[in-house]
């Protein structure tokens, strides 16, 4: 690999490099992990990667444990059922594996299984965190193995209510994982669609970090190295998915877009957000989709932001430029074009829109759009008419 390994200290410790995973038992040690439960989704689980990273585990005297039982958008259920494997299991801390979903709960289920109240009681709003008791979270390691969501550098998890169906952002600043361990090697299985559309999330967090209206430049410049790291390497991975460097490169562009985006978020999410818990979507190809819709809906307000991130990233055109990338990007990978594509309807646009305007990413939207104009921005992801 041409990229030498790195330790980096921003948000919290990373361990960066291809291999590495074979350092993870010294990590768990190091952070006081004796009893590790390792949460994964059921897909990861029966991978020969997740049996040798567990016996590798166990030969260096740790208790460790799998739990897989995890949707692809997890939900308050899985959080309870590795809640009671982890209390029955006496584990000591969390290695949270695998893409978003094998991430958050991991990382939910180290937050709340000795807690008194509802994980909605810790929802991100206000001072809710504080609600919970500190003492009590364990330790986690996150080890991702996608470049999308950035889970592993985060402080929240996202869980889709099982009543309304809304996906919330629940927080703690505590649950930031003592490690993220980016190793590349572990990202080579993943099928071309999924690491299009998880790289198209990381797009996402860093596009709607870099555009939203809060002061946070050193987030705004975090974002910007990081679109250009999708720009230059997201292809290759799809397209070449054994070369380690686009697959190192995209797993620091989603770490990276994880830790701009606490300057904010935007429309993308808002949409994808309950269109996801609405149809049980992908997440990252739902961000994949709706991002030209939900950018040129916002141009008037970051047409100069985006020029100057297109002369950053050597495309010409200006926004207009900047937009032909993103569709030509999508096409390249094989991101559809409208949400129809991939079976989703309009008959629930009122639902969605006011999800949307309840969303916490809608707050970061550099237009504060209203429940009508939503709906109206969410038809037009469905349909497609850009």
């Amino acid at each position: 690999m041409a990229i030498p390994n790195r330790n980096i200290n921003y948000p919290t410790a990373i361990k960066y490099g291809a291999g590495r995973i074979k350092e993870l038992a010294e990590f768990c040690k190091a952070n006081g992990i004796k009893r590790p439960l390792v949460v994964t989704d059921k897909g990861l689980a029966a991978m020969p990667m997740v049996a040798e990273i567990m016996a590798d585990l166990k030969a260096a005297g740790l208790k460790a444990a799998l739990f897989a039982d995890v949707r692809p958008n997890p939900v308050e259920e899985n959080v309870l059922a590795g809640c009671k494997a982890f209390k029955d299991g006496k584990h000591d801390g969390v290695v949270a594996l695998g893409g978003g979903s094998g991430l958050d709960t991991g990382k939910m289920i180290a937050l709340m299984h000795s807690q008194k109240i509802s994980i909605f009681e810790l929802e991100d709003i206000g001072d809710w965190w504080t609600r919970a008791d500190a003492s009590l979270i364990s330790p986690i390691i996150a080890v991702p193995t996608t470049a999308g969501t950035g889970s592993e550098v985060g402080r929240a998890g996202v869980i889709t209510h099982p009543i309304t169906h809304e996906k919330k952002i629940i927080f703690h600043p505590a649950i930031m994982p003592k490690i993220a361990l980016l190793d590349p090697e572990l990202t080579v299985g993943l099928p071309p669609k999924l690491t299009a559309a998880t790289g198209m999330d990381a797009l996402a967090h860093n596009l709607e970090a870099y555009c939203a209206p809060f002061y946070h430049p050193w987030s705004q410049g975090v974002a910007l190295e990081g679109m250009r790291l999708v720009k230059d390497n997201l292809a290759k991975a799809v397209k070449k998915p054994k070369d380690l460097d686009a697959r190192g490169n995209m797993l620091v562009a989603s770490a990276m877009g994880a830790t701009a985006f606490q300057r904010g978020l935007g429309g993308i999410h808002a949409l994808a957000h309950p269109f996801g818990g609405l149809y049980d979507a992908h997440h990252g190809l739902l961000n994949g989709i709706i991002m030209p819709y939900v950018l040129k809906a916002n141009r008037r307000k970051i047409e100069k932001d985006i020029e100057r991130a297109a002369a950053y990233l050597g495309i010409k055109g200006g926004f207009n430029g900047f937009l032909k990338w993103v569709l030509a990007l999508r096409k390249e990978i094989g991101i559809p074009h409208a949400l129809k594509d991939i079976g989703i309807d309009t008959k629930r646009l009122d639902e969605v829109a006011k999800m949307a305007i309840k969303d916490p990413s809608a707050g970061g939207n550099p237009i504060q759009f209203t429940e009508k104009q939503y709906k109206a921005l969410a038809k037009k992801c469905v349909t497609g008419d850009l």
